[in-house]
């Protein structure tokens, strides 16, 4: 979770060219369309033997989930670098493939694993399937994104849930975007959100955390009751981002009626990026209120038979030219204090100044009675 649902990058990709549940955590993104053309499927993955002859390619497998995506041309050049075959295993939306790395930990599928995120960081380390790595990059990356003291887990990128708004729509209704959560149960906004179930989608566990950091499980107005109040307000709940963002939503992507729908921050830049025609302003807005910050997260599986080069790869996935790729192939944020945004990113998609930003170990403690509360309120 990100792993992102049918990844922005791919889905928005489709709609320019004029097309249009698994784990309680399930993300419902895919790879983008240009994956490199050496990634493989979870049955063709094989791993070369570390004594490889000398001056023959060795293989280093990464294991993630489906949404991870990088230029070709980088792949291409670190393998030429370091005479090495990278096999990219994707294994399904990040509960999914987590769940396999922790389930083979003891004849490991790959030697590195990306896309564990914040949501599911504490559950991973309980796993121990993961070496520690003091990678001399970690330099590059800010202090408040290294929640794993123990170094098994190395921040790669963020991503921001966030309520986008159809500006076209507000403007014509007369309406102001929302300035904060319990402003969505008024009864301006009736029949107006449209958001995903936590139980079979990241941005929809994401927003749920936000509103349980919002309001509290003590006191007057907690998360169940704005919850209940949302629900009475004809809230609209989808499995995935998808469909919700397509279908439901009236944004300029979208066919919908609802001017309200639980996305991700870079979306604006990924509507003008994708555009057919030039854009000067982005045709939706991120709400400030209501965002969660979803770190993601790689690290090195034990047993791994090519440990110099996992080391490698990591490196290069926080150092700049890595870093630099990453918003226009995942439309994530870079975690790199060095990496450049492009202009689309820079222009359209600000980060929002406050977002939830809970303990792990408090996520992985509660997730699933939260979601199962959250199913006995909203959908029940």
């Amino acid at each position: 979770m990100r792993r992102f649902l049918i990844l922005l990058l791919s889905a928005l990709c489709l709609a320019a060219c004029g097309g249009g549940a698994s784990s309680p955590t399930t993300s419902d993104t895919s790879p983008s369309a240009s994956q490199p053309a050496d990634a493989t499927t979870p049955s063709n993955a094989q791993e070369a033997p570390a004594d490889a002859p000398a001056g023959e390619p060795a293989t280093l497998t990464i294991m993630s989930h489906d949404s991870f995506n990088l230029s070709e041309e980088l792949v291409r050049a670190f393998e030429a670098e370091h005479n090495v075959k990278l096999v990219f295993r994707r294994s399904g939306d990040t509960g999914s493939a987590l769940n396999q790395a922790i389930l083979s930990k003891s004849t490991p599928l790959a030697d590195v694993f990306y896309g564990v995120d914040n949501s599911f960081m504490t559950r991973a380390l309980e796993a121990d399937i993961f070496e520690s790595y003091d990678s001399p990059v970690l330099a590059d990356i800010p202090a408040d994104l290294q929640i794993d003291e123990s170094k098994r887990l190395l921040p790669v990128d963020i991503g921001y849930v966030s309520i986008n708004y159809d500006k076209a729509y507000l403007a014509s209704e007369g309406l102001t975007p929302p300035t904060s959560l319990r402003d969505l149960t008024k009864p301006e906004w009736k029949g107006k959100l449209v958001v995903e179930n936590p139980a079979t989608s990241s941005p929809g566990l994401g927003f749920l955390l936000a509103t349980i950091a919002e309001f509290g499980e003590e006191g007057d107005y907690t998360w169940k009751q704005f919850w209940s109040d949302l629900r009475a307000n004809d809230v609209l709940v989808s499995e995935g981002w998808e469909e919700a963002y397509y279908t439901h939503f009236s944004g300029s992507s979208g066919k919908g009626p609802r001017p309200l729908v639980v996305s991700y921050g870079s979306s604006p830049a990924a509507e003008v990026y994708f555009s057919e025609q030039p854009l000067d302003e982005a045709p939706t807005g991120n709400l400030e209120a209501g965002s969660f910050r979803q770190i993601e997260f790689v690290g090195i599986l034990k047993g791994t038979k090519q440990r110099a080069l996992a080391e490698a790869f990591v490196d290069w996935m926080l150092s700049p030219d890595f870093q630099n790729d990453v918003p226009l192939q995942m439309f994530v944020y870079p975690a790199s204090s060095k990496a450049s945004l492009p202009e689309v990113f820079t222009k359209f998609s600000q980060p929002p100044a406050n977002f939830a930003n809970p303990d792990p170990a408090d996520i992985d403690a509660n997730r699933e009675r939260w979601i199962q509360e959250w199913t006995e309120i909203v959908l029940r």
